[in-house]
């Protein structure tokens, strides 16, 4: 596998690697059984629904094919949306941490994120740290989520980037082997201890120890 270089540009996921989103945060509040909780995620206001938000479908036609089939639930499924934000949890721990150092270091950071054009502006306006990136491609935006390589086609042309010499950042499996089999570096995230890790063995961090300037990676 390419080791990437100086030139790199660091493409960041955003739900999941930076930003810890659930949609259990809210409904915890709003069920007292965690299994009907559950059930009611993976049944009623499942992830392949929000998928299609994510791709662009508009919120308000998305709540009411929901409640037209499950109409004795419309207050829980409105809830999605009306309070969204208590999706939100702040930030994953430490990663944040993780951005800054890169930003310190001069690295080029770009996002890219399977996100809902409607509530994105809520996660803009919340986390500070998202002005830090040269831009943000939102799936919802574009029309398109990841895996699918024509989001990762309108990365790399609206950046202008060089695949083989970019490192992108991800906690979701698919989208990993997807920006790879592009010619991508990509990293599965898992907590931030180990992408520091990554990050200092490909020499886009500083090791303190070994001595190695940003940009070269160790040996």
């Amino acid at each position: 596998m390419r080791e990437v270089t100086c030139s790199t540009t660091v493409v960041f996921d955003l739900g999941g690697v930076l930003i810890d989103w659930d949609p259990r945060h809210l409904y915890r509040k709003l069920f007292d059984d965690r299994d009907e909780m559950e059930s009611f995620l993976a049944e009623v206001t499942t992830a392949e629904w929000n998928a299609h938000q994510d791709a662009g479908r508009p919120w308000a036609e998305a709540i009411e094919i929901l409640v037209a089939e499950h109409p004795e639930r419309r207050e829980l499924i409105e809830a999605f949306l009306r309070r969204w934000p208590e999706m939100l949890a702040g930030e994953i721990p430490g990663t944040v941490d993780v951005l800054a150092d890169l930003r310190a270091a001069g690295v080029r950071l770009v996002a890219l994120s399977n996100w809902s054009a409607e509530t994105f502006p809520i996660a803009r306006e919340r986390f500070d740290f998202l002005a830090w990136f040269e831009g943000i491609v939102v799936s919802g935006e574009v029309g398109v989520n990841k895996p699918d390589r024509r989001i990762f086609g309108h990365l790399i042309e609206r950046f202008r980037i060089e695949p083989a010499a970019a490192l992108l950042i991800d906690d979701a499996p698919a989208n990993v082997g997807a920006a790879a089999a592009l010619g991508f570096r990509a990293i599965q995230f898992t907590d931030a201890t180990a992408l520091r890790r990554e990050l200092k063995r490909l020499g886009l961090l500083p090791d303190v120890r070994a001595g190695s300037p940003p940009g070269q990676p160790e040996r």
